[in-house]
């Protein structure tokens, strides 16, 4: 295997380019905006990592701003009331990280006196703050000496090595070795440098090797496969899993109810629906009555695909659900939906 490391002053080269052409995202404290003495904010940059978990840098970021319009401080995202909070969140998919977001803001206003630790093990102890989240909070807010792993920095090192382990196998032996040339000189900015250069440069399918500053090193430019890298365990078929959703509408709206805290979309309000299952089974209605089909509606999650039948019907005069809310047009238009519910409600209007 051809060894990239010593062709080149990695993290110089690297720095230089970031200098250069690194991206201006609203969260970030660039090397000039240090120069004039701009400081950087732990909320501001512990909300950004939390929402990017996932999600584009486009789609992440006007609940970016969404949310430090509403919730300037951390003190302001603790007292909020969680279902604002997921109300607010809905959209940006994987839930629990919303639940965890309000834990994490609750913890930190109360028992850290509204301070972000600044030690990773500290970061690590926080709800919803996992390995790379804090490594990557501990260089951007901090300045701190960091190894910042995420999937395009995962990519980068594959072809800087051509690291042959297929993923996940791969991850310890990826960051042994993006830790290895990680700058101790200037974190924040080697941090954001290596995720903008997997961003922008060495993207998954068509790199711009020319532009990259580590051209000259990459073992895989020099083979030139680089889009063979990361290597990938072949691919498992997703399961489908089926359901039915009941669509009931009653003198006040539609009823809703919120699902458990615990499991998929956890604390999410919801068009009450069957179990999710791979194997058909019967299901019963909430009452009897002449429910009309509004088809089916189709949504992919990250380990299967849901498809829904969706069934309408009016609620009888004095039928009240032992659980939920009934939920006007006003009150659907606020709540704290996921996508796929949106679907559901988007049946009835066809």
């Amino acid at each position: 295997m051809p060894e990239p490391a010593h062709l080149l002053d990695l993290p110089t080269a690297l720095l230089d380019w970031y200098d250069r052409s690194g991206r201006s995202l609203p969260w970030r404290i660039r090397p000039e905006d240090r120069r004039r003495g701009a400081v950087a904010d732990p909320y501001a940059i512990w909300l950004s990592e939390i929402m990017l978990q996932q999600t584009t840098v486009p789609h992440a970021t006007p609940y970016w701003f969404r949310f430090l319009e509403l919730w300037p401080r951390v003190e302001d995202l603790a007292a909020a009331p969680r279902d604002d909070v997921m109300r607010e969140w809905a959209g940006l998919g994987y839930y629990a990280r919303a639940r965890n977001l309000h834990a994490c803001a609750r913890h930190v206003a109360s028992e850290l006196g509204g301070r972000f630790p600044e030690t990773l093990d500290g970061l690590k102890a926080l709800p919803g703050v996992g390995e790379y989240t804090a490594n990557a909070i501990l260089a951007a807010a901090f300045d701190q000496p960091a190894n910042v792993v995420d999937g395009n920095v995962e990519r980068v090192i594959t072809r800087l090595y051509r690291v042959e382990t297929p993923m996940p196998k791969a991850k310890p032996e990826i960051r042994r070795l993006a830790g290895d040339i990680a700058s101790i000189d200037r974190p924040c900015d080697y941090a954001q440098a290596i995720m903008d250069l997997g961003a922008t440069v060495c993207t998954p399918r068509n790199p711009d090797c020319p532009a990259c500053p580590w051209q000259t090193a990459c073992a895989a430019h020099q083979v030139g496969d680089m889009t063979r890298f990361p290597v990938k365990a072949p691919k498992r078929r997703k399961p489908i899993r089926t359901g039915t959703a009941w669509l009931v509408r009653g003198e006040n709206g539609i009823w809703l109810r919120q699902r458990p805290d615990e499991g998929l979309l956890g604390g999410m309000m919801e068009v009450p629906s069957s179990e999710w299952v791979e194997q058909a089974e019967p299901v019963i209605p909430p009452f009897e009555a002449d429910w009309a089909d509004r088809g089916e509606v189709r949504h992919v999650f990250t380990h299967f695909e849901l498809r829904l039948t969706v069934r309408e019907a009016a609620a009888h005069a004095g039928w009240r659900p032992n659980e939920g809310i009934w939920a006007d047009d006003a009150a659907l238009e606020q709540a704290a939906l996921p996508s796929v519910m949106r679907k559901v409600l988007a049946t009835a209007s066809d």
